[in-house]
């Protein structure tokens, strides 16, 4: 018999190659000064003194030079700290927890989906075998208007979610802060699909008595990405605000939105969006940089609106009895996919290592040149980060992300677990995640996330935060209660 040759993938670790070409890549700089600094040090021992002061003495400078020299890196250098971009920091923020009495087991939601559908049993199947794979749990909440039979989503109880949610997320975050309403200086309000008049912005001015000058902005219509996009503009007030604070309120209302007709891809999101709301605190403060959270690096904002399939994957419209509801295309994730495609094109140079650029440039010079059908490189995001917060839109999103960004079940588990503990909070999902990590204590300084969001029309939003100081597992917040049953295990089917 022919000698056995040795399996090389398995004597040869492989992974530790990767990690010394990763290594080797991203230190290259250094690598290439270090023998040029050994070679000055060597050259400047072995010289004598009477030769370093030959040399020192053969420099004639002009005092004309010597002043210019001085004025053109004092210009260059006052230049370069006026264009530099202000720090923006997120102070605080904090997540509304909804009281037991608005939880809807499963039990329940399907003994009231009976009673109100008992025309329809095909439409109670069909939200019963979504909810029993929606990745949910027993805990989520809807909002006391949604609890009636039959429901009574009108104006006035709508807006009384409203103030639930938003007043008890602010009050929670001026307690946790000390902040004072005189000083915030921009209120930035977004939710998509309840914009009444007086506005939801105009509600809050009121009621916390804010400055009669303050710039306010309320945000509709924008999908479960409103809350990256709020944050967008935050940032872009802050740019040109110094010394200013910015108060963000990401929600959804729900009482509004509950579905009573037929049509499938309406009454999904009955059993998927649930309470929720999340006031952030931003400041480019540079005393606010001792106690800040988090630092914000980047936030990449990409539409995918060049097509009908990507305006009318998720909307509201009108069935044709004339009930109104969100709809969510059967197209969503074909859209999503390439609206993400789209952003991580943009933030990859941003935020990726040197070591996954090159290997992704030479994966696609290689598809050009030699062969189309190669296997095109997915960077290794796990590089450039430490966290991941997907949004909890359902149980579909977060598996076709972390299958196509290969993250580990850890990566994931704070998306996952939100989705089971609250449901979809549509934009304040991603800081029940944040709220998830901290709560596990595993959020340390200099640790990067990253928030990825989904929203209509069709949008994909990302930002990218680094810690500002080691996290210790707070007392209260949303998961006190509960944190230490989680992670769970989530079975694929749950029967009911």
């Amino acid at each position: 018999m022919p000698p056995v040759l040795p399996n090389f993938s398995a004597s040869v670790k492989l992974k530790y190659v990767k990690l010394g070409y990763q290594y080797l890549v991203n230190h290259i700089l250094t690598f290439l000064l270090i023998p040029i600094m050994l070679g000055i040090s060597i050259e400047i021992l072995r010289s004598s003194p009477q030769e370093m002061l030959t040399i020192a003495n053969s420099l004639h400078f002009d005092f004309v030079q010597v002043l210019c020299s001085c004025f053109l890196i004092l210009f260059a250098a006052t230049v370069y700290f006026m264009s530099k971009p202000r720090s923006i920091y997120l102070v605080d923020y904090t997540c509304y927890k909804p009281p037991e009495n608005c939880r809807v087991p499963f039990s329940t939601f399907m003994e009231h989906s009976r009673l109100i559908l008992k025309d329809n049993p095909k439409s109670v199947d069909f939200q019963m075998r979504i909810l029993e794979r929606s990745g949910l749990g027993e805990e989520t909440c809807l909002p006391p208007a949604i609890h009636y039979i039959p429901p009574t989503p009108t104006m006035a109880a709508a807006r009384g979610e409203a103030e639930i949610v938003i007043f008890s997320a602010i009050d929670d975050l001026m307690k946790k802060t000390g902040i004072k309403p005189k000083n915030i200086d921009f209120l930035i309000v977004n939710c998509s699909l309840f914009s009444p008049t007086p506005s939801l912005s105009a509600m809050v001015v009121n009621k916390y008595k804010l400055r009669s000058n303050i710039k306010s902005y309320n945000l509709s219509g924008m999908g479960c990405s409103a809350g990256l996009i709020s944050i967008d503009l935050a940032r872009d007030l802050l740019q040109v605000h110094p010394n200013s604070y910015a108060l963000v309120i990401s929600t959804e209302i729900i009482t509004p939105n509950y579905y009573k007709g037929s049509e499938r891809a309406m009454l999904l999101p009955n059993c998927l969006f649930r309470m929720g709301s999340a006031a952030i605190l931003l400041s480019n403060k540079r005393r606010e940089s001792r106690r800040a959270k988090y630092k914000l690096v980047h936030v990449v904002r990409t539409h995918k609106g060049s097509d009908d399939k990507a305006y009318k994957c998720v909307f509201e419209q009108e069935d044709p009895q004339g009930k109104v509801g969100i709809n969510l295309s059967k197209d969503l994730m074909v859209i999503a996919g390439e609206a993400l495609k789209s952003n991580i094109t943009t933030i990859g140079p941003l935020v990726l290592p040197a070591s996954e650029q090159l290997l992704f440039l030479f994966t696609l010079i290689g598809r050009k040149i030699f062969n189309p059908k190669w296997k095109p490189y997915i960077p290794d995001f796990k590089q450039a980060f430490e966290h991941f917060c997907i949004h909890a839109g359902g149980r579909a999103v977060i598996d076709e992300l972390q299958k196509n960004l290969q993250l580990s079940a850890e990566h994931v588990e704070a998306s996952r677990m939100t989705l089971h503990r609250f449901g979809n909070t549509s934009s304040s999902s991603l800081w029940y995640e944040i709220s998830y990590i901290e709560a596990k204590g595993r959020m340390k300084k200099g640790d990067r996330v990253w928030q990825i969001a989904f929203g209509s029309g069709f949008k994909c939003n990302s930002a990218v935060w680094k810690c500002n100081r080691t996290i210790k597992a707070p007392a209260d917040g949303p998961w006190d209660d509960c944190i230490d049953r989680y992670p769970v295990q989530i079975p694929e089917i749950v029967k009911i």
